[in-house]
């Protein structure tokens, strides 16, 4: 079985960025989040929004852990690619990395937790849901 990796574009705009011209960093946990949405909406084919709106779930993130590898400017086009390492009961651990013009730039692992919006209390990832979501469990 062949892990498939989502992978995102994204031009590093003025915003991202602090007067060194460099990203500032909690601007990649923005980058991040938008990420796991666009994966949601183009890699899952789970419409975002109506998950939230519709169905009252969400998958904030429980934790975040990264490594700053080397400066991203502005104007550039950071390539994001993000995997799954484990599914367990309502997380996942994600894997997510970062380049541009093939250097790697951050590197970071991301617990999102499968949360109901209604109870804040977190709830199975089970049936299609986890079944998509398993096309993207590294080997």
């Amino acid at each position: 079985m062949t892990t498939a990796h989502f992978e995102c574009d994204k031009l590093i705009r003025f915003h991202h960025c602090d007067p060194a011209g460099i990203v500032f960093y909690p601007q990649y946990f923005v980058l991040f989040n938008e990420l796991v949405e666009d994966w949601f909406n183009q890699g899952l084919g789970i419409d975002f929004a109506r998950f939230h709106v519709e169905k009252g779930l969400g998958v904030p993130m429980g934790s975040i852990q990264c490594r700053f590898l080397s400066p991203s400017k502005v104007g550039e086009t950071l390539r994001l690619s993000l995997s799954i390492r484990r599914i367990g009961k309502s997380s996942l651990e994600l894997h997510v990395q970062g380049a541009s013009g093939g250097v790697a730039r951050v590197e970071a692992t991301l617990t999102v937790v499968l949360a109901s919006l209604r109870t804040w209390g977190s709830v199975p990832i089970e049936g299609e849901l986890r079944e998509k979501l398993e096309r993207y469990l590294e080997d």
